[in-house]
C-alpha cells in the first residue's frame, strides 16, 4: 500500500536520506584513514594500476623507517644532519665537513673498493660524532643499511655475550655483516684482550669483505697503532685519503655533543 504523501514531504525524505548516506561514507573513509598508515595503498607500499604494479609513495619512507629500527640509531641521532652541521667557524672543520659530505656523494662509487671508508679524529665535541651521523642518516634515507655501534656501550653487551659461543657469534655478525657499519668512539678508554680481540675480528672481516666503515675516536692515528699495529694500518689503508684530523676545538671548550 503506498502512502499519500505531499511532494513536500518526499523531498525532505529524500534529503534525509541522502544525508545518512553521506555520513557513512565519511565515517568509512575516517575508518580506513585510521586502519591504515597509507590510505592509497592499504599499507601495501604499491599499487595496481591495469597491468602495472607501481611502488606507493610511502615505500621509500616505510623503507626508511625499517632500516631505521634495525640500525641503532634514535632520538637525537637521528637528527645530526650535514644540514645542522656548524662549519663556519674554522677552515679545519670545514675540510672536515666537505670530505664527510663528499664521501656520502660518492659512496656508490667507492663502497665495493678496498678504499671505502672514513675516520675522523679530534677531543670531545669537535663535531666528529655529529659528522659520522650525518653521513649514515644520509645513506640510510637512500635506502643503505647502516648499522651504529657503540664502542663503549655495544662492546660490554658483545664482552657478555663471549661466554656463550653461538650468542657472541650472533651478536658479532650484526657488526660483521652490516652494508655499512659506524665505529663510534674507537678505542676511547683503556684497551682490554677481550675487547682488542672483538675489534680485531670485526675490522679484520670488514677489510677482507670490501665492507665500509665510519669511524671516530678522540686517539690519533699513532696512537691506534701503539693499540694495535695491524688495526691501524687496516684502517689507514682502508681510510685513504679521507684520515680526518680535527684539532680545534673553540678555545678548547666543546661545540658539539
Amino acid at each position: 500500500m503506498e502512502l499519500n504523501l505531499s511532494p513536500q514531504f518526499k523531498e525532505r525524505i529524500n534529503q534525509f536520506i541522502q544525508s545518512q548516506s553521506k555520513n557513512s561514507s565519511d565515517e568509512n573513509k575516517s575508518y580506513l584513514s585510521h586502519r591504515y598508515k597509507c590510505s592509497k595503498c592499504k599499507d601495501l607500499t604499491f599499487i595496481i594500476e591495469g597491468k602495472e604494479v607501481i611502488p606507493c609513495k610511502c615505500k621509500e619512507e616505510k623503507d626508511t623507517e625499517n632500516i631505521y629500527a634495525s640500525s641503532g640509531i634514535s632520538g637525537e641521532l637521528v637528527n645530526k644532519s650535514f644540514d645542522n652541521f656548524n662549519y663556519a667557524y674554522d677552515l679545519q672543520i670545514m675540510d672536515a665537513f666537505n670530505t664527510a659530505k663528499n664521501y656520502a656523494k660518492y659512496f656508490n662509487s667507492i663502497k665495493n673498493t678496498k678504499n671505502n671508508s672514513i675516520i675522523f679524529m679530534g677531543s670531545e665535541g669537535c663535531g666528529k660524532t655529529h659528522l659520522s651521523l650525518a653521513i649514515a642518516n644520509n645513506l640510510i634515507n637512500r635506502g643503505i643499511y647502516v648499522v651504529y655501534m657503540s664502542c663503549v656501550d655495544d662492546m660490554k653487551i658483545l664482552k657478555r655475550s663471549i661466554k656463550k659461543r653461538e650468542d657472541y657469534i650472533n651478536a658479532i655478525d650484526r657488526y660483521k655483516e652490516a652494508q655499512v657499519l659506524i665505529l663510534d668512539d674507537l678505542f676511547r678508554f683503556n684497551v682490554s684482550d677481550i675487547e682488542l680481540e672483538i675489534i680485531s675480528d670485526i675490522i679484520n672481516y670488514r677489510y677482507i669483505n670490501s665492507k665500509p666503515m665510519i669511524i671516530n675516536s678522540e686517539k690519533s692515528m699513532k696512537d691506534i697503532c701503539d693499540i694495535d699495529e695491524s688495526v691501524g694500518n687496516i684502517i689507514s689503508q682502508i681510510c685513504k685519503k679521507r684520515n680526518v684530523e680535527i684539532k680545534v676545538n673553540r678555545l678548547g671548550s666543546k661545540v658539539y655533543g
